[in-house]
């Protein structure tokens, strides 16, 4: 029997992400026998830095991606997100799974439940690892204080509740339920509060760009509205070189064949900001339509069983709203934010 070797990171959060990967692979393939391999990354070895000040933008993949080139695994399953626009020659995204509720969630301390962020005390101290949240709910709330809060979602939930310091965190929605800890929700945020992060709540399963092989027996995990969504919202975080040490947010939704895409750019402190919707026409394609391609990737994305025409449209949807992003100041606000972002 043929043994798949499916790469992951330790926590717990990882491993119930990879494990529903590797159950629907296995009803899929139940010829197949599937190995899951854990291993530390750099971003889970470094808690003490926030992620922005690291200056790795792969800082969950890096380690991961070793083990992808040396052959010692076959596929590695990230959270999107964690996933730079640009990949290391020789690497692909051959599956995008179907996305959870990408939005991001509050988690009140427990003498908070039943509050909002809105009806927290003057000066309340709200935990988030993100510049992103932070810089958007800054603006949203400035009664509040917003501090680096870092660790695993068992660490992090354990310093709100075991700690004084925090009356809230700020947590993706996402890992929450995967976690199946629905009942900590105490707030989930709307995109017109604090817009998400590129790839937010959807799997991206990694592999080797010349392994045809795996790359068909992964590509049939793409959903293709999740897929057209993410490459529109990678696309445009590629075309404004945003990473992990800028502000850059999106929102897209998917409706009677138009794919809508918000974006924005803010300063570290929120008091600048410049956000658009562009949308696009988008037939969401039934899988196989039309016979597999065999063009190169797309932001870092192979979807050879997807058609074509509509993951250039929705490429070309971020691009052009990261250039009416751009033509309106946009290139300012991200320089300044790395500038200041490098100096503290």
């Amino acid at each position: 029997m043929r043994v798949i070797r499916v790469g992951t990171r330790k926590s717990q959060l990882a491993r119930i992400q990879t494990d529903s990967v590797v159950a629907t692979l296995k009803a899929l393939y139940p010829g197949l026998q599937f190995e899951i391999i854990a291993m530390s990354t750099t971003g889970d070895k470094i808690l003490d830095t926030a992620l922005s000040k690291i200056g790795e933008k792969s800082l969950f993949t890096k380690e991961l991606e070793h083990a992808l080139e040396r052959n010692e695994v076959d596929l590695v399953v990230h959270s999107l997100k964690d996933l730079p626009t640009v990949l290391p020659p020789g690497f692909t995204i051959g599956a995008i799974c179907k996305r959870e509720n990408p939005h991001d969630a509050v988690v009140f301390h427990p003498k908070f439940v039943g509050k909002t962020l809105e009806t927290l005390p003057e000066k309340s101290v709200v935990g988030t690892s993100s510049l992103r949240r932070a810089a958007q709910l800054q603006r949203k709330f400035p009664h509040l204080e917003f501090r680096s809060i870092r660790g695993n979602l068992n660490t992090r939930l354990r310093k709100l509740d075991e700690q004084q310091e925090f009356s809230a965190i700020i947590l993706a929605t996402a890992g929450l339920q995967r976690m199946g800890w629905h009942n900590r929700v105490g707030q989930i945020l709307h995109p017109e509060e604090c817009m998400y992060a590129v790839g937010q709540g959807a799997l991206g399963v990694e592999v080797r760009a010349k392994d045809q092989d795996i790359l068909d027996l992964v590509g049939v995990l793409h959903d293709p509205e999740t897929l057209l969504r993410c490459i529109a919202e990678r696309a445009f975080l590629r075309h404004l070189e945003g990473g992990c040490s800028v502000p850059v947010a999106v929102h897209t939704a998917m409706k009677d064949g138009q794919l809508y895409l918000t974006g924005g750019v803010w300063s570290l402190d929120g008091s600048d900001s410049i956000q658009d919707t562009m949308q696009a026409t988008i037939h969401v394609p039934a899988q196989h339509e039309d016979g597999p391609e065999d063009d190169p990737q797309l932001v870092g994305i192979t979807a050879q069983n997807i058609p074509r025409g509509p993951q250039l449209a929705a490429q070309n949807l971020g691009i052009s709203l990261a250039n009416l992003l751009l033509s309106k100041g946009a290139k300012n606000i991200l320089d300044v934010a790395r500038q200041l972002n490098d100096a503290h």
